[in-house]
């Protein structure tokens, strides 16, 4: 196996295939700051969208993750953190996320096949709404997929793993398959980050891309 190590992430091709793993710990990061390679974007209108490294020593890979800590966000607001590479159709991509405060919104998840701040794909959970789902933003509007009844404690880490193959999603919650559904909306190839909306102040951490089997 032939490893590269690129800041905060490490690729792994392995030899006599083409499959490549990217993962982010945000370890080599300052805390305070961006990482390198990541962008904070707004979707909708208001002030919010703050996106920095912050430590917790229960974070399921090192002590650093990174975060949403604007507190005040207005409910038309996604907070959207993107990496700048790499561009991706088909992936299998797996996030650690702890909800850790809002009063209007909480928890969040990753983004993919984003084209920029008004369309993307998005699956998150809301733990004040219990509730899991999945929606594709076009032209800035929220369009729901599918939804699962789920509950969650808050200050907690939790997975999200989604796979989309072709128009094909599946979305898991904490390793449970709770949709697998069929869109044709984004085709293209897009880039990938993570989402909360409103006032959710949410960590994340051990981010895994990998190509589909």
């Amino acid at each position: 196996m032939n490893t590269l190590v690129f800041g905060f992430f490490v690729v792994a091709g392995f030899a006599g295939d083409k499959t490549t793993t990217m993962r982010w710990d945000f370890e080599d990061a300052a805390v305070g700051k961006l990482p390198s390679g990541w962008v904070a974007v707004r979707g909708g209108k208001g002030e919010g969208s703050v996106w920095k490294v912050v430590e917790d020593k229960t974070a399921p890979q090192g002590a650093k993750v990174l975060a949403q800590v604007f507190a005040k966000g207005p409910n038309s607001l996604f907070n959207l953190c993107i990496a700048d590479k790499p561009s991706v159709a088909d992936l299998d991509f797996t996030i650690s996320f702890k909800a850790v405060a809002g009063k209007k919104d909480q928890g969040g998840g990753p983004v993919w096949r984003y084209q920029d701040s008004q369309n993307y794909y998005i699956v998150r959970m809301n733990p004040l709404e219990d509730n899991f789902r999945l929606y594709k933003v076009v032209a800035g509007k929220r369009i729901m997929l599918a939804s699962a009844d789920v509950t969650l404690p808050s200050g907690k880490w939790h997975t999200i793993r989604v796979v989309q193959r072709g128009n094909r999603i599946q979305c898991y919650l904490d390793g449970k398959l709770h949709f697998d559904v069929k869109d044709d909306t984004f085709k293209k190839a897009g880039k990938i980050g993570l989402w909360t909306k409103a006032d959710a102040q949410t960590y994340f951490d051990n981010l895994v891309l990998r190509k589909p089997e």
